[in-house]
């Protein structure tokens, strides 16, 4: 069956599966050590050594360095139901204290384009940022998903997926698990579903999974409807939270999804457009996220026109 036209969960139906409205746990102090840090670590691979089998317990051994390589690695292919509360715990404290340490944006900071540029055609909510999406605090950030939804299962693979369910940690995999166990089958193309950000500095994670352009293969109209349809069904997921103000999408399907970066820079920036001229004052900012500097000139130059 064409996963494209298969029907996609609606939120009421999730929402209060994954606490949505809930606020995040409070589960360690607010400034952690490094003391606690290092003992976390410790305390997180000795647990994954007891329940991996055939391990040599040579862990013990590594510098600091490779030990959170180690975990992080084991995190990327550990399926959901794996992580026990009290790994949750240690890596909770973890990534707390790795995220004291980044230097976070803030959404509300950032220059709107049509100022940056000096375009009043450009919406006033249309901003361009170059940086790590994990590092920015927006309301909402958008997640470049696989059908499956689950996160990259690829330690250390070079995609945003894999990114945002490092910096997350792995109650955003079971969130988004319990999630597709609900609709039962895979996320169908051009279609989003939004859980909380949990380490993020963001609040919350939109999740949408883009169309695919094969090597060679030119650009369809069915790929150019499906890539809209990634945009506006963040955009409209996303107003059902009434504390979403800003959202900062990624390029999405630009990646290892194939999809030419110029002209889905230019169908971004249309689709958007036009949703904000249907629901005016409904956000504050929309941030095209540019992790490259060939990405920031693309998006540059189609905001300039």
């Amino acid at each position: 069956m064409d996963q494209d036209r298969l029907s996609t969960l609606r939120l009421s139906v999730y929402r209060s599966e994954i606490d949505l409205d809930e606020p995040l746990y409070a589960s360690v102090e607010p400034q952690l050590t490094e003391e606690v840090y290092l003992a976390s670590l410790e305390a997180a691979v000795e647990l994954l050594q007891e329940h991996t089998e055939n391990a040599s317990g040579q862990t013990r051994l590594l510098s600091r360095e490779r030990k959170r390589a180690y975990l992080k690695a084991a995190l990327t292919v550990m399926p959901p139901e794996a992580v026990s509360e009290k790994l949750h715990g240690h890596v909770d404290r973890l990534l707390q204290f790795e995220r004291q340490s980044k230097a976070i944006a803030n959404a509300s900071d950032l220059v709107p384009a049509s100022k940056r540029f000096g375009n009043r055609r450009i919406p006033a909510e249309l901003v361009l940022w170059q940086g790590d999406i994990t590092e920015l605090a927006a309301d909402a950030i958008v997640n470049a998903a696989n059908n499956a939804l689950l996160g990259c299962f690829q330690p250390f693979h070079a995609c945003i997926d894999n990114a945002i369910h490092s910096a997350a940690g792995p109650r955003l995999r079971e969130d988004c698990n319990r999630i597709m166990k609900l609709q039962g089958h895979s996320e169908p193309t051009g279609h989003a579903k939004i859980t909380r950000a949990y380490h993020l500095p963001s609040a919350y994670v939109l999740h949408t999974v883009g169309p695919i352009v094969p090597a060679g293969s030119p650009v369809t109209e069915r790929h150019r409807m499906l890539l809209a349809n990634c945009y506006t069904s963040c955009l409209s997921l996303a107003a059902q939270i009434d504390s979403i103000r800003s959202i900062a999408f990624c390029a999405i399907s630009t990646g290892v999804f194939g999809y030419p970066k110029a002209e889905a820079a230019e169908l971004a920036v249309r689709e958007v457009t036009n949703w904000l001229k249907q629901n005016p004052g409904r956000f504050d900012r929309i941030i095209y996220n540019a992790f490259s500097d060939e990405d920031r000139r693309i998006y540059e130059s189609v905001l300039k026109q």
